[in-house]
């Protein structure tokens, strides 16, 4: 029996082992720089974020050498691999093999265009929406046509087609995972050259649901495509800035020293807090959470959890920054202002902005450390803590910020 919908795990499957012979037989499409990264890095950023597909199973060609060093750049633990074979359906069965242990016979399987690299959170999102909201055959992206169709025949137009219904499939398309092979294998046995996975459910009798997808959802099919992804690139992430602020504060009690943006101060009295109590780190971690909308840091770092009892905050950084890259976001820029009658900070801005620098992967110009007091009012006026504020600003980032190989 079927579990709800609302219960059945995503995964993925990006076949990749086409050769692209229309786009260039030497270098395939998926592998084609674009914009500091390649196609198929691009193309894998929405799956990577988004927090409902739990694997993904990139399928290449058994000669590929450039996939390795892409997989690294990504870094990302939801990536698997298969070998490609002789046809797309082959390769998505093959991707399937290697979800065999880890997806159950109902869970959803998302394939996804290995060209396709200006796929949305969005668009993905109403996909997955669709499935949960009891799409039982599955479904698919698509946009109807809008253009007026022609026949051609001897390179002459030979009719007009009534375009009313038509729609152009675009990919992530979903199905149940063993619906979706049973499906490509009836296609096999019959010898039948499916285009898409829907086209496969269809020979079944199935009827996909159509979700409502994005006509810059492009495929890259011929070198020229590449210009208009990259425009399209451009312009949604001109829409994905984010702004985030956050602020935190500690009281002084016992010690003999403070900790702000990872850098140890000698001082008359220490920080009362469950972990280091980096002011500087936690306002930041806040502000950055804000700008992703994921909450704020004791949400993820709770103090009732034993392990950051006394943690280093830089580890809260790092892993924070993790999330701002799996959505696919990079800093523009921090501005952080530390609130505090002592200790004084201009000898150590440098080194707490290396520390942040490192931890964010930016450079350090890129951060700004200031400080400021109260004028003696209130209770960092009488000297009982610190506290620190945070604003940042995000933008979208390539997957991979070096550059892909050739």
């Amino acid at each position: 029996m079927n579990r709800p919908a609302a219960a059945r795990s995503a995964w993925a499957i990006v076949p990749a082992a086409g050769r692209g012979e229309r786009f260039d037989p030497a270098s395939p499409k998926q592998y084609a720089p674009l914009l500091g990264a390649t196609v198929i890095e691009w193309s894998l950023r929405a799956l990577i974020a988004e927090p409902r597909v739990l694997g993904i199973v990139v399928v290449t060609a058994a000669d590929d050498s450039r996939w390795p060093a892409i997989a690294a750049r990504l870094n990302s633990g939801k990536l698997r691999h298969a070998v490609g074979g002789a046809s797309r359906h082959a390769s998505v069965a093959n991707g399937l093999a290697q979800l065999e242990s880890l997806a159950a016979p109902d869970d959803w399987i998302l394939v996804h265009d290995a060209a396709r690299p200006c796929l949305t959170a969005t668009e993905l999102a109403a996909l997955l929406d669709a499935l949960q909201q009891g799409a039982g055959g599955g479904a698919l992206l698509a946009a109807p046509v809008s253009d007026t169709v022609k026949r051609e025949s001897d390179g002459a137009s030979a009719a007009t087609l009534d375009r009313r219904g038509l729609w152009r499939a675009l990919t992530p398309q979903a199905f149940g995972f063993a619906r979706l092979r049973q499906a490509l294998a009836h296609a096999a046995r019959t010898g039948i050259a499916v285009t898409d996975e829907a086209q496969a459910l269809e020979l079944l009798g199935d009827a996909p649901r159509l979700v409502a997808g994005s006509a810059f959802n492009i495929k890259v099919t011929r070198r020229e495509d590449l210009a208009t992804a990259a425009v399209i690139l451009q312009m949604t992430g001109a829409q994905r800035m984010r702004i985030g602020q956050g602020y935190d504060v500690h009281a002084f009690g016992e010690g003999g020293h403070v900790t702000l943006g990872g850098v140890r101060i000698e001082h008359p009295r220490g920080i009362v807090a469950h972990s280091d109590g980096d002011v500087v780190i936690h306002a930041l971690c806040d502000a950055l959470l804000g700008a992703l909308g994921q909450g704020d840091i004791g949400l993820h770092f709770p103090d009732s959890d034993p392990r950051h009892r006394g943690a280093d905050s830089r580890i809260f950084l790092r892993e924070v920054v993790a999330l701002m890259r799996a959505a696919g976001l990079r800093l523009v820029n921090a501005d952080v202002t530390v609130l505090a009658e002592s200790p004084r900070i201009g000898p150590h801005r440098a080194a707490m902005a290396a520390n942040l620098s490192a931890d964010l992967g930016v450079s350090a110009a890129l951060i700004n450390i200031k400080a400021t007091t109260t004028e003696r009012l209130g209770f960092i006026g009488r000297g009982e803590g610190l506290a620190a504020s945070a604003a940042v600003l995000l933008d979208v980032e390539p997957p991979s910020a070096s550059q892909p190989g050739s």
